[in-house]
C-alpha cells in the first residue's frame, strides 16, 4: 500500500507538471518603499547623466516640512547587477546603446517588480530620453510602492458595517486594524496610529454637499476643511483646533480616486494657539452621482523626524476608497 501511495504522489506531480501550470515561480522582490536601484555606469552616475536622473527621482516631496526626496537611490553599475540586486523590486537602468528607447519591464527576475529600461544613442540623446518620461518613470515605481504599502498593511481592516460613518453614507477605506478609533458619530470619522515618542498618523473622513462651483474646482477645500477642524479637532488650550497653516499655500492638482474625479490637496497644518504642526493629505472626491465632496484625509504629527514614508503609508490607505 505504501508503495502504490508513493506511485500515485509521483503520478500526481507529473501530471500536474504538464498540466499547464508549469509557469517559472520568480522570487519575492526585495526593498523598501521609496527605494530605487539605479544601475548605470559609475562614470555617468558622477557626470551629467547621473545629474539628470538625480533631478528627475531625488525631487523634494510636495507638501512636507523639510525637504524629504521622492526615492532614496542605491547606484551600481551593470557589472555588479548579480542575483542579488535583480531580486529589487523597483530598478531603473540606464545606458548608451544603438536606438533611443524606453520600456517598462513587469517581473522579470522577481515578483513584484518594475524595470524601467531607458537608452540612448548619445549622452545627450539619453538625457533628452530622461526628461521626456520623467513623469511615466516617477508614476509607475510609485504605484507599485502604493501597491505593496496596501498588500503588506492593509492586510486586516475595518468592515464598513463596523463604521458608522461608512455605513450610513455608503462609502468606505481600508483602514487597518493597527489603527484605533478616535470618533465616529455617523458624519465624520476619526482614526490614529500611535507611532513611538507621542507621534502619530490620523485618518479622517465626512462628506458634505456640492452647493455650487467652488464645491467642484477645489476653491472651498481650505475652508471646509478648517470647519470640520474647529468642529472636530480640538487642541490641548481652550479654544484651540486644527486649521490649515496661514503662511503655507497649499498644492493642488486635479486627478481621480475610486474612478471619480478628485481635488487632491497637499499642505501643512497647524493648531491654532498651539505650536503643533504636520503635513497633510486631502482628497476631496466629486461624487456628481450623489451631489456631495467625499473627503479622505491623513495627517501626521511627528515632529523633527522625516515623515514622507508615513504619509506615503496614508496615501497608500486613502486610495483603498470605494464609493457605493
Amino acid at each position: 500500500m505504501k508503495k502504490l501511495a508513493v506511485l500515485f504522489t509521483i503520478f500526481t506531480l507529473l501530471i500536474s507538471c504538464n498540466s499547464g501550470n508549469n509557469k517559472i515561480v520568480l522570487q519575492e522582490s526585495n526593498g523598501r518603499m521609496n527605494h530605487l536601484l539605479i544601475v548605470m555606469k559609475n562614470s555617468a552616475w558622477k557626470g551629467d547623466l547621473g545629474d539628470a536622473i538625480r533631478k528627475v527621482v531625488t525631487e523634494p516631496v510636495v507638501g512636507l516640512p523639510q525637504p524629504e526626496p521622492l526615492f532614496d537611490i542605491t547606484q551600481v553599475p551593470e557589472k555588479n547587477f548579480g542575483s542579488m540586486f535583480k531580486a529589487s523590486r523597483s530598478v531603473l537602468k540606464l545606458g548608451i546603446a544603438n536606438e533611443n528607447s524606453f520600456n517598462i519591464a513587469t517581473n522579470v527576475y522577481a515578483d513584484p517588480q518594475k524595470i524601467i529600461t531607458i537608452t540612448g544613442k548619445t549622452k545627450e540623446d539619453l538625457i533628452a530620453e530622461i526628461k521626456k518620461h520623467a513623469k511615466t518613470i516617477i508614476a509607475t515605481f510609485k504605484k507599485e510602492d502604493i501597491f505593496l504599502v496596501q498588500r503588506k498593511i492593509i492586510k486586516k481592516y475595518y468592515p464598513t458595517t463596523n463604521i458608522a460613518t461608512f455605513k450610513k453614507h455608503g462609502y468606505n477605506l481600508r483602514i487597518p486594524k493597527s489603527y484605533n478609533k478616535v470618533e465616529d458619530d455617523g458624519d465624520f470619522i476619526w482614526y490614529r496610529y500611535h507611532l513611538s515618542g507621542g507621534n502619530s498618523m490620523e485618518l479622517i473622513s465626512y462628506t458634505y454637499p456640492i452647493n455650487n462651483e467652488n464645491d467642484i474646482n477645489g476653491n472651498n477645500v481650505v475652508t471646509k476643511r478648517d470647519s470640520i477642524g474647529k468642529k472636530h479637532i480640538p487642541g490641548a488650550l481652550k479654544n484651540s483646533y486644527m486649521i490649515t497653516e496661514a503662511a503655507y499655500t497649499p498644492h493642488m492638482f486635479q486627478t481621480k480616486i475610486a474612478g471619480k474625479p478628485a481635488i487632491e490637496t497637499r499642505g501643512k497644518w497647524e493648531v491654532k494657539g498651539v505650536y503643533m504642526a504636520g503635513p497633510f493629505l486631502n482628497y476631496s472626491v466629486i461624487d456628481k452621482k450623489n451631489n456631495r465632496i467625499i473627503v479622505v484625509e491623513g495627517f501626521t504629527f511627528a515632529p523633527s523626524i522625516n515623515k514622507r514614508d508615513y504619509m506615503f503609508e496614508l496615501e497608500a490607505i486613502l486610495k483603498t476608497l470605494k464609493v457605493n
